[in-house]
């Protein structure tokens, strides 16, 4: 009697512990995505019910005005096609600089190894604001406004760093005796580094790659001060300068949509490579 009485005791305890887990999930994920939900309803809301007092949380009303007034008032996809640009080719030239670079601080015996880690990681946490007034007067200097290198450079040689970090603490837990093997089958350095060893490591390639990615379409600060033609505006700038048809007008619903629009590209590009996402973030912690 006294053990069903102890069991009934687990089963509720068990139980009790489900339930909570589950409401302080539920919680979590709600106040995460709350203001994410409030962008999206406020993107599809009329404009009477942006304005209106009290604040209609749920509209019954829906609209895709703000989305097509975007794209009609200012050449929006253009601006999604600068970011593109911008952050890709950043992007890219972090992954090529940063994996040879990152291999050569993992396998080679530099002098003063960890002189330049103790650098890079130090350039890792430095605010890069706080390099704007030097990288504007060097943008001066040599010309480069309203140029994309004025964006490109500067993005990957902040984020540049942070992949040779990471791609170095993945090159360490790859067994050294399969290079061997390839360099015994004739492969130089730089095609055993593209054929056998930059395969194995594609979760971090894929995790670096992103966190480059969304840094370079999120800047704003550089793309703001740098670029100041209007057609080669990035989307944060374009969000930011989007105004209304008088001086005191602010446009909600299309600040609402182009915000929604700018996220769009990456929430896309998490979902397709989560998996990856997942596996760089953990296979380069874990030795063995």
């Amino acid at each position: 009697m006294a053990t069903l009485r102890d069991r009934t005791k687990e089963k509720s305890a068990i139980n009790t512990k489900q339930i909570i887990l589950w409401i302080s999930l539920v919680l979590i994920v709600s106040f995460f995505l709350a203001p994410i939900l409030w962008q999206v309803l406020t993107s599809l809301k009329v404009n009477a019910d942006i304005s209106a007092i009290p604040t209609v949380y749920f509209p019954t009303r829906f609209t895709f005005s703000h989305y097509l007034e975007l794209f009609a008032r200012r050449p929006f996809i253009l601006y999604i096609l600068n970011s593109a640009l911008v952050a890709i080719i950043s992007t890219l030239l972090c992954l090529t600089l940063g994996s040879p670079a990152a291999y050569a601080l993992t396998r080679l015996k530099l002098p003063g190894e960890n002189i330049i880690l103790a650098g890079i990681l130090i350039v890792t946490l430095f605010p890069y604001v706080l390099l704007f007034l030097g990288l504007l007067e060097i943008v001066k200097a040599i010309g480069l406004g309203n140029n994309y290198l004025a964006l490109i450079i500067p993005y990957t040689a902040i984020n540049l760093p942070l992949t040779i970090l990471v791609m170095r603490s993945f090159f360490q837990q790859l067994p050294k005796d399969l290079e061997d093997a390839a360099k015994i089958d004739g492969y130089k350095i730089i095609p055993m580094l593209l054929r056998i060893v930059l395969p194995m490591t594609l979760p971090a390639l894929v995790t670096t790659g992103i966190l480059t990615f969304i840094f370079a379409w999120n800047e704003y600060i550089f793309a703001l001060t740098f670029i100041t033609r209007d057609t080669m505006k990035t989307i944060p700038v374009a969000t930011a300068q989007l105004g209304g048809a008088t001086l005191f007008d602010i446009p909600y619903g299309p600040i609402a949509a182009a915000t929604i629009l700018g996220t769009l590209p990456l929430v896309i590009l998490v979902l397709l490579f989560q998996r990856r996402i997942v596996q760089g973030l953990t296979a380069g912690a874990v030795k063995g």
